[in-house]
C-alpha cells in the first residue's frame, strides 16, 4: 500500500506523485469518481481510494504556507 497525490491530468491519464517522489501515470478510469488534482490517494494493488483526511491535511498545509508567504 502506498500514498500518492494527484499532480495533474493529461488527457485520460492522471499523473500521481507517489510517497513524495516518484511520478506514476494512472488511467483516470482507475481513479474513484470525483477524484481531482491535489487529492491524496491510497493505492493498494488495483484498489485506489481517496483519503479525505489526507487531502484535507494537505490543503490546510498549503493554505498555511500561502498565508505565511503573503503576510503583510
Amino acid at each position: 500500500m502506498v500514498e500518492g497525490i494527484i499532480d495533474r491530468f493529461e488527457g485520460k491519464i492522471a499523473v500521481v506523485e507517489i510517497d513524495g517522489g516518484d511520478m506514476r501515470d494512472i488511467p483516470k478510469s482507475s481513479l474513484p469518481k470525483g477524484a481531482k488534482v491535489g487529492d491524496m490517494l491510497i493505492i493498494d494493488g488495483d484498489n485506489i481510494t481517496i483519503s479525505k483526511e489526507g487531502t484535507e491535511k494537505l490543503r490546510k498545509e498549503i493554505d498555511d504556507l500561502m498565508d505565511e508567504l503573503f503576510e503583510d
